[in-house]
């Protein structure tokens, strides 16, 4: 019989609105470039078919009170971007899941944020490298609590909105996925088996932008908890 060489690290959780339980994070995928209008200021444009990467599942940044949560600046960095994003949270998984199927696998939805890396994602575009080092950092993926789908309103048409010391960033609605909910389970679940635990972040609207350190920010979507933090 074999034993861990050091305790195993659990796995990270996020609150759930209303109750004591607590949402384990499996896996976090993100789409890239979901909105149209982003991605025309990312140089982009058209429907093209989504892509996914990853960031690290303790990557999370649980920021589910009131009072602003500290985001740590992260090294390596002088462009760090905020990009407002519906997270979905999987409660149960499955492979090659049909899009007239995949809403009975959302356990429920959050306000997160994909901070970014900017200028080390760009050089990694450059160059044709991954985008890991500009997206996948430490807590780059701030999460609030998660409110379960039957409890949420209709997130499909939500709006969605960050402000950077109370001046608005990014506005727009949920209803302007190039790629629905329901189409992105679709797409994703046949790349990878999606389990419980897993959270998708749905992409981002136009405004994203560069913070620094001082900033408090304030990330929105109707009918979920906010998320507020300050860049520390």
């Amino acid at each position: 019989m074999t034993t861990p060489l050091f305790p195993p690290p659990s796995a990270p959780l996020v609150p759930i609105a209303g109750s004591t339980q607590a949402f384990p994070v499996h896996r976090i995928y993100c789409v890239g470039r979901n909105y149209e209008d982003h991605a025309k200021e990312m140089g982009f444009t058209g429907r093209e078919p989504p892509f996914f990467f990853m960031k690290p599942a303790d990557a999370v940044l649980v920021a589910s009170g009131d009072t602003p949560t500290p985001l740590p600046y992260p090294t390596l960095t002088e462009n760090l971007h905020h990009e407002v994003e519906l997270v979905v949270a999987i409660g149960k998984g499955g492979s090659n899941i049909p899009a007239a199927e995949a809403m009975k696998h959302v356990y429920g939805y959050a306000v997160g944020l994909d901070m970014t890396r900017r200028d080390l994602q760009n050089a990694m575009k450059k160059d044709g490298r991954p985008w890991c080092i500009g997206k996948g950092f430490d807590a780059s993926a701030p999460i609030g609590a998660i409110v379960p789908a039957a409890e949420a309103g209709n997130v499909a048409q939500a709006g969605i909105s960050l402000t950077v010391n109370g001046e608005t960033r990014q506005n727009s609605t949920v209803g302007k996925l190039i790629w629905s909910i329901a189409e992105t389970i679709e797409h994703l679940s046949r790349a990878w088996a999606l389990q419980p635990g897993d959270l998708i972040y749905t992409g981002t609207p136009e405004g994203v932008g560069a913070v620094v350190r001082g900033d408090v920010l304030e990330a929105r979507i109707d009918g979920l908890p906010p998320v507020h933090l300050r860049v520390a």
